[in-house]
């Protein structure tokens, strides 16, 4: 199984940027898509933004032109560039990544981690 571990997050002013990180905690492993999600308080949790093998990208609507994702598949590592953040951007954001199976040699998810709190206050 594939774990996940967020970081980079914090408080930061609306307008501010931060720059989140998540690491699959093995490199020896085939990764195909790789993607950041969050969930607010009382909400559910939102695909915000995901990254293809190929480099292709798409973003839900509320982050296009702010948040940029990319990734480094020599460290299988995914980041979230996030820019002009406003106060509705507060969630706990988390990643996820499909790999393949070494067993099965499908594609499953990995198991998610704690995720990293993201607070937009002034």
């Amino acid at each position: 199984q594939v774990q996940l571990v967020e970081s980079g997050g914090g408080l930061v002013q609306p307008g501010g940027s931060l720059r989140l990180s998540c690491a699959a905690s093995r490199r020896s492993v085939s990764i195909n898509a790789m993607a950041w999600y969050r969930q607010a308080p009382g909400k559910q949790r939102e695909l915000v933004a995901v990254i293809t093998s190929g480099g292709n990208t798409n973003y839900a609507d509320s982050v296009k032109g702010r948040f940029t994702i990319s990734r480094d598949n020599a460290k299988n590592t995914v980041y979230l560039q996030m820019n002009s953040l406003k106060p509705e951007d507060t969630a706990v954001y988390y990643c996820n990544v499909e790999y393949r199976s070494s067993t099965s040699g499908a594609y499953i998810p990995g198991s998610w981690g704690q995720g990293t709190q993201v607070t937009v206050s002034s």
